[in-house]
């Protein structure tokens, strides 16, 4: 599995309520995404940067994400460049379904 983190520094501050307005706007775009098995939405305690963690099936599926286009969307949404960081996950305690799951 892989997981990716990305962060948007905002050039102006966000509450909580706003980023939550913000992200229900934009997470129906994420639903049926091939490979993508589940987004978080992040907003950090200062309201300065947001972002999200997503999980994923594979590398490329996630890479098919991460496109110019992407970009783009996130510097007109926010007002900022992402920044996008790839983490592999060989591990995953899941406390929901009571697994605890290998990569393999």
């Amino acid at each position: 599995m892989i997981t990716v983190m990305t962060t948007f520094t905002l050039p102006t501050l966000i509450t909580r309520q706003e980023a939550r307005n913000i992200f229900l706007s934009t997470a129906p775009e994420y639903r049926d995404v091939q490979g993508l098995l589940r987004k978080t939405y992040i907003v950090s305690d200062d309201g300065r940067t947001v972002g999200g963690i997503y999980f994923w099936k594979s590398r490329p599926e996630a890479e098919a994400m991460y496109t110019e286009s992407w970009r783009q969307f996130v510097r007109e949404k926010y007002g900022t460049e992402p920044t996008v960081t790839y983490f592999e996950s060989p591990v995953v305690v899941d406390n929901q379904s009571h697994q605890i799951l290998g990569d393999e």
